[in-house]
């Protein structure tokens, strides 16, 4: 309760934060906020050239299954990236002036989440010209992007507050998160397994990523209600993780100021 009181009390400076942060990713470039367009689009290219012919058996609207998995990965990967840093790269505000220390990993979320539904507007064209249409299993988008941003803001209290300590878990989760790409099916279908990879199967089935970039298909490919069980999980071990996240975060900002 705390936090929100003081994430209401300043309110206009979080505002600003969510602000600066989504006119700053592309501050100075010729076509600023179009590349949350562009970047998605550039990536699905390069895979949906290369891997058809890497793997048989691929879905016949692939290049929509691709851009399903490549925009929420990107709006994961972007915000941790991001967030990771947002304490050690506002070194000289936190030294000086005193604000909740929370309002910097939270706009990094806010802005990721607000460039990710504005991304959501190329899935939806390509699902219109591929034939797909758009359905009302969409109003599910909220909720998934939701359970998503939750577990993405707690994954960033919890490193945006050890990278100050310890500068190496920049380095080690920037390595976690390669090979997260591939521990997620973004660019093949869990169908291409087969029984001799149950294992490995079940491994991929376990990551919560799975599971929500699987919900964001089933809304925008499928036209059908997401599992609603798996998704239940994934919210639980979701909130877990910010809780977690959270404590974390309070327990070492104390230190902030004297390790920057």
């Amino acid at each position: 309760m705390n936090l929100v009181k003081e994430l209401y009390e300043y309110r206009e400076l979080l505002k600003t934060n969510i602000k600066k942060e989504i006119r700053g990713k592309y501050k100075g470039s010729l076509l600023g906020v179009l590349w949350s367009f562009i970047n998605p689009l550039l990536q699905v290219l390069v895979y949906a050239i290369v891997f058809p012919y890497l793997m048989r058996g691929t879905s016949d609207n692939y290049l929509v299954y691709l851009i399903t998995g490549i925009i929420p990965w990107t709006y994961f990967i972007t915000v941790v990236n991001q967030g990771m840093t947002s304490i050690r790269s506002n070194a000289g505000i936190i030294k000086k002036v005193y604000f909740p220390r929370e309002i910097l990993p939270i706009s990094v979320v806010i802005s990721g989440l607000i460039n990710f539904f504005i991304s959501c507007i190329i899935i939806l064209v390509f699902c219109i010209f591929s034939g797909l249409g758009v359905t009302w299993y969409i109003a599910f988008l909220p909720l998934i992007a939701l359970i998503q941003t939750l577990l993405t803001l707690g994954l960033v209290f919890a490193l945006s507050a050890i990278n100050i300590y310890i500068k190496d878990v920049e380095y080690i989760f920037q390595f976690i998160l390669n090979m997260l790409f591939y521990g997620t099916p973004i660019v093949y279908e869990l169908a291409l397994f087969n029984q001799s990879n149950n294992i490995l199967v079940t491994l991929i089935k376990l990551n919560p990523l799975t599971q929500i970039i699987m919900s964001y298909r089933d809304i925008f490919i499928y036209h059908q209600i997401p599992n609603m069980f798996n998704l239940g999980i994934v919210s639980l071990v979701s909130v877990f993780i910010c809780v977690i996240g959270y404590f974390i975060f309070k327990k070492l900002q104390k230190g902030f100021a004297e390790e920057l």
